[in-house]
């Protein structure tokens, strides 16, 4: 019959001593075992660590939770020790079914590969929230709704109606004088919708070259025209896929142009220059602009059908003359920032000035009111 080999203390000791940092302790949290690989490691004395209590030896330890809190699991956890990651897992020690003391040990090994690992995923982490945040700025919509200042009934209800239409997907026209915020009421529609995930892609129609305004839109295949990148190019449509597109001054949209956008607007897909296939879309288009629409289509300056298409829901925002009451907040709002923009500690207009300010019919609107405080 074969006998199964007799492990004495001495081999049990033996077993300890290669286990990476392993310490134990009893339930009142003294040291009752510690082997010498860890005392070699924190330059420790082993024979004054016995008795002790653990948190006199290692702060940071966690060992007594498991006690404290009638822990009957393992537990792993993580320390930073004189600028080295550790990764330890403690274990709760019962003798007929009573506790009696806490074991923990390292998991790993080689610490300097866990601690590569640890420093390559903080990098990544690192990288990817810059990457995130990069992609909010260039992609995203910077203002909310509560970007939008006022107390007037005028500026409530343009709230209201905003939370109201940011909801469907609906084509929005903003209309609205010269400085009167219509790019933050576009950003604040996108940041309300259930789109708000997604890219907001902006493009102002006055600053396109109408030789451009075509591929800029709706992107182009390789070898399409001369200089063309060899890989074609997305235009603001596809970048906008699933998200917004806010295209500003629509009214300086090249009437050459404005028949490609409405059976783009119509049919939901595009075609890119030079192109062989349709693209389809998913955009929900915001346009804005300072002109009368109506007027320049009966100039013949604007498709009635894209006005049409175009002005599904329209959102007016009300010059500053019309909510006076809202200077005096956006003229504190100015000048906090201006403060923090040139490191100066102004903290109230003269009510002189003030009454000047109020009584001014603002042409410019908000962003003349801006520029004032700013001067």
């Amino acid at each position: 019959m074969k006998t199964e080999p007799q492990l004495t203390i001495e081999d049990y000791q033996f077993f300890l001593e290669h286990v990476n940092g392993f310490v134990a302790i009893d339930t009142a949290g003294r040291v009752t075992y510690i082997n010498k690989q860890i005392c070699d490691f924190c330059r420790l004395d082993h024979d004054t660590a016995i008795g002790k209590h653990i948190t006199e030896l290692f702060p940071f330890s966690k060992m007594m939770d498991t006690v404290n809190f009638n822990q009957s699991e393992s537990k792993t956890e993580f320390y930073f020790y004189e600028g080295r990651f550790s990764a330890s897992t403690r274990h709760p020690m019962y003798k007929n079914n009573k506790l009696i003391g806490v074991a923990e040990y390292d998991i790993f090994e080689d610490m300097a590969l866990v601690e590569a690992f640890v420093n390559h995923y903080i990098n990544l982490d690192e990288e990817l929230k810059y990457f995130k945040e990069e992609s909010q700025r260039l992609l995203g919509a910077k203002y909310t709704i509560d970007t939008i200042l006022g107390r007037s009934y005028t500026i409530r209800n343009l709230k209201e109606k905003l939370r109201h239409v940011a909801r469907g997907d609906s084509t929005i026209l903003i209309t609205g004088e010269t400085g009167t915020g219509k790019e933050l009421i576009a950003h604040a529609i996108h940041n309300l919708s259930k789109r708000r995930l997604r890219n907001f892609i902006r493009i102002n129609a006055a600053g396109i070259p109408e030789s451009l305004a075509e591929s800029e839109l709706f992107g182009y295949d390789p070898g399409a025209f001369t200089g063309a990148s060899k890989g074609g190019k997305k235009g603001k449509f596809e970048l906008a896929d699933k998200g917004s597109l806010f295209i500003d001054e629509i009214n300086q949209m090249p009437i050459s142009i404005q028949s490609k956008l409405l059976r783009v607007l119509q049919e939901k897909e595009l075609d890119r220059v030079g192109g062989s296939k349709n693209i389809p879309i998913d955009v929900r288009l915001i346009a804005a602009t300072n002109q009368d629409l109506n007027n320049l289509v009966s100039k013949g300056y604007f498709r009635k059908d894209l006005y049409y298409r175009l002005n599904v829901v329209e959102i007016h925002v009300p010059p500053l003359r019309e909510r006076r009451e809202d200077i005096p907040l956006l003229i504190e709002h100015f000048v906090e920032q201006c403060n923090n923009i040139f490191g100066k500690q102004v903290k109230k207009i003269d009510e002189a000035a003030l009454e000047i300010l109020l009584d001014y019919d603002w042409p410019g609107n908000v962003r003349e009111l801006q520029n004032v405080i700013e001067k």
